[in-house]
């Protein structure tokens, strides 16, 4: 398939699932009633529209394009196809950040989810040291990731109150709804400057799938490009675990699904990677809207039952029982 046709494709289906979570709701309003001639109908549409879908569904996209871009980065960094950002500790951290700021009332969750992010990038560099090999890398993340969710288990279980331990509880499942516009303003600038970091990466990550000594070879400079995946994962994963909690498997699922129709070049792959992720997570949003329940589904949850057994089936894979 060729490049203009997979761009028209991506965007087609953005656009699509941008218009149809912006359609879909708890109340029956379409975008187009915003031009009713009833001008009590009128003001209620726009109000919800703006004030309550709109928010919504752009942090929707924005944080399944931050995990999809950077579990693309993170699994040719690496080249494991199970590598995702949870991989390098930084999403346990953001949670970490954000359930200390819930528990201690210092600051927002967004900001203690920005700083856990980055704290978690700090000591993933600090561990790893100059210079570290992948597994090193690797080894470094899981122990932080680790530790953070210790860390985050001890939060709650020292929850000063049963209904502060329920409101983490509830965060940590991961959503999008009730969000306002200070989310996505707060966490927009971090979320773009991470993703023109990732972006950066697709001409290392074309030369690291020749191998490492090749690409050294090729004048790569490896430290650079896993401070640029590292520092990206930590500004967009970072800000979007911060608002939306824990959203796990899309960037382990998405590069998967897309790899094969890009040629495995990573440089393509990236930013069909992000339409995808925004896609997915945005089309998961709006089937937990309409699952008929007494209390609306977690994002997170969504994305676990339906991401878990894509995991399963590659791990199987690459043992060779399929």
């Amino acid at each position: 398939m060729t490049g203009s046709v997979l761009t028209r494709i991506a965007a087609g289906a953005v656009a699509l699932a941008l218009a149809v979570s912006m359609s879909v709701g708890t109340t029956r309003l379409a975008p187009w009633d915003v031009l009713s001639e009833d001008a009590q109908l009128r003001a209620l549409a726009a109000t919800v529209l703006w004030e309550v879908r709109a928010p919504r569904t752009l942090l929707a996209a924005m944080t399944g394009a931050s995990l999809a871009l950077s579990g693309a980065v993170l699994q040719g960094l690496f080249r494991n196809p199970l590598a995702d950002p949870g991989i390098i500790g930084v999403s346990a951290t953001a949670a970490l950040g954000a359930v200390l700021a819930f528990h201690f009332s210092v600051a927002t969750p967004i900001a203690g989810g920005l700083a856990g992010g980055f704290v978690g990038a700090l000591l993933l560099a600090a561990l790893a040291g100059r210079g570290a090999g992948t597994l090193t890398l690797v080894l470094a993340g899981v122990a932080i990731s680790s530790l953070a969710v210790a860390l985050t288990s001890l939060a709650l279980n020292l929850a000063p109150s049963p209904f502060a331990a329920y409101e983490i509880m509830f965060w940590l499942l991961g959503a999008v709804a009730d969000r306002s516009w200070r989310e996505v303003t707060t966490t927009l600038p971090f979320v773009v400057i991470g993703w023109a970091m990732l972006l950066a990466t697709g001409r290392g990550l074309a030369a690291l799938t020749l191998g490492e000594d090749v690409a050294r070879s090729m004048g790569l400079a490896q430290g650079r490009l896993r401070g640029l995946a590292i520092a990206g994962t930590a500004c967009c994963v970072g800000a979007s675990v911060a608002a939306s909690g824990g959203i796990g498997f899309v960037g382990l699922v998405v590069p998967h699904l897309l790899r094969p129709l890009v040629g495995h070049d990573p440089r393509r792959l990236l930013p069909f990677s992000a339409a995808g992720g925004a896609v997915l997570l945005l089309t998961a949003d709006i089937a937990v809207r309409l699952v008929p329940a007494a209390q609306e589904l977690k994002l997170g949850v969504a994305t676990a039952l339906v991401g878990a057994p894509v995991f399963l089936w590659q791990v199987l894979r690459l043992r060779g029982i399929r």
